[in-house]
């Protein structure tokens, strides 16, 4: 059996949405143009100050943006509700997850103007979930199931059938 190659784009100004899109998606899909497009289309009406991305044009994308590009390509994020316990999800349904965490370079004077938050992805690639961070210098290997459902997951990524999102969460009996 050969190895999958896993792509992994690497943070570049506050491009993280940009960059976990891209990586959730195992290729190039989305550029800064395009993600600067969606968000001139949620605020057509905003044409100095656009609230779902950086004044200064250099990313830091909102979820709305996230989700507008997902759609584009039949893909439909769903929050999680972090009181649920992660083991009731369906995850051979489930794409990927997108995370929001806190930034943990915003120890710097310089860092003032950047966002709080940091977006990441991880996938399931071949038998293996990912961390596809864009700060990371590679992808991390999470592991399988388990190791999974210890981390805080945040929204989940689903195919869209038809006019329906793919249901992911196991039946209770």
């Amino acid at each position: 059996m050969t190895e999958k190659k896993v792509y992994h784009e690497k943070q570049v100004k506050q491009l993280c949405a940009l960059h976990t899109l891209n990586n959730l998606l195992q290729a190039n899909v989305f550029t800064q143009k395009e993600l600067d497009s969606i968000c001139k289309n949620l605020s057509p009406n905003n044409s100095l100050l656009n609230p779902h991305k950086s004044f200064f044009g250099l990313g830091n994308y909102d979820v709305n943006v996230i989700m507008c590009a997902l759609q584009t390509k039949q893909l439909e994020a769903i929050w999680f509700d972090k009181r649920k316990d992660p083991e009731c999800l369906e995850l051979s349904k489930i794409y990927g997850f997108i995370l929001n965490l806190p930034n943990p370079s915003l120890s710097h004077s310089e860092d003032l103007l950047m966002s709080r938050k940091h977006w990441i992805a991880v996938r399931k690639i071949e038998d293996l979930y990912y961390n596809l961070d864009s700060k990371l210098t590679f992808p991390e290997i999470i592991g399988k199931v388990k190791r999974l459902c210890n981390a805080k997951l945040f929204m989940l990524v689903s195919k869209i059938l038809g006019k329906r999102v793919i249901k992911f969460f196991k039946v209770q009996e």
